[in-house]
């Protein structure tokens, strides 16, 4: 299953968080938005619990993480 997390940071922890993000096996891509959140990451995960343990045990535990939201998404049409 594909998946997006929109994350938002806590004021000045944007470079800090991705930095972290990027060390994330599980995750694809990370990139940096303008708006009401601050990053963006692609995962593919197998199933909606392993999808749920990378959000809560591995994003969500970064310092500076303020919000996240999931997206669940097809990998291909």
């Amino acid at each position: 299953m594909l998946a997006f997390v929109l994350i938002q940071t806590k004021p000045q922890m944007e470079h800090a968080v991705y930095n972290k993000l990027v060390k994330i096996k599980d995750i694809i891509e990370v990139h940096p938005l303008f708006g009401e959140y601050d990053l963006i990451t692609k995962i593919e995960a197998k199933d909606f619990d392993t999808l749920g343990k990378i959000v809560v045990n591995k994003i969500r535990n970064i310092e500076g993480v303020k919000d996240t939201k999931t997206l669940t998404g097809m990998s291909r049409l």
